[in-house]
């Protein structure tokens, strides 16, 4: 399926006749690259799943208020990152003590059949959790995703230079993190 043309996808999603189907074709064609934004967020599939439906129910529900001013993938991922962000919130408020989600991430993650990575991806991942969330989103988008901090301040609201000084805190507490683990 080719993607809509943006003029007509925004034209689609305002008609009430043909909003539906537009839809699911958004569904269709975010689904996975949103899964694996969501996904590096909350590191695992059960959490990641749960997200992106709330992402899309989400997404439906505020479909009136998308006038087209950004474009719709911004949209999407500034949803899809906010559910990320506030199901972390959720977990941490639920754990009694802190770092006991992290104590054992890289074991769940071994034993987790979506995840093929190995021993050294997981303990990355484990030292990725413990960033606070706004280091961890954005070193996963500036590492994993190599997004330009431009497009990243555009996407999350913040400065070029407030994105760059956490990329870089970021950096260094998982190098500390993996040297101390290995």
């Amino acid at each position: 399926m080719s993607p809509l043309d943006k003029s007509e996808e925004v034209r689609q999603l305002a008609s009430s006749e043909e909003r539906q189907k537009a839809f699911l074709d958004i569904v269709n064609q975010y689904s996975e690259p949103l899964y694996w934004k969501i996904r590096s967020i909350v590191i695992t599939h059960d959490d990641a799943d749960d997200v992106l439906q709330n992402t899309f129910l989400k997404a439906w529900k505020g479909l009136d208020n998308f006038q087209g001013k950004s474009q719709l993938s911004t949209w999407l991922y500034r949803i899809a990152i906010n559910e990320a962000l506030a199901c972390l919130r959720r977990k941490r408020s639920a754990v009694v003590t802190g770092g006991e989600d992290t104590l054992h991430l890289a074991d769940s993650l071994l034993a987790d059949e979506y995840f093929d990575g190995d021993r050294g991806q997981a303990l990355l991942q484990e030292a990725i959790a413990t960033l606070p969330d706004v280091q961890r989103l954005v070193f996963t988008l500036r590492y994993f995703d190599e997004m330009k901090y431009s497009d990243m301040s555009e996407l999350l609201g913040t400065s070029v230079g407030a994105l760059k000084a956490s990329y870089h805190i970021a950096v260094e507490k998982v190098t500390t993190y993996m040297k101390q683990h290995e």
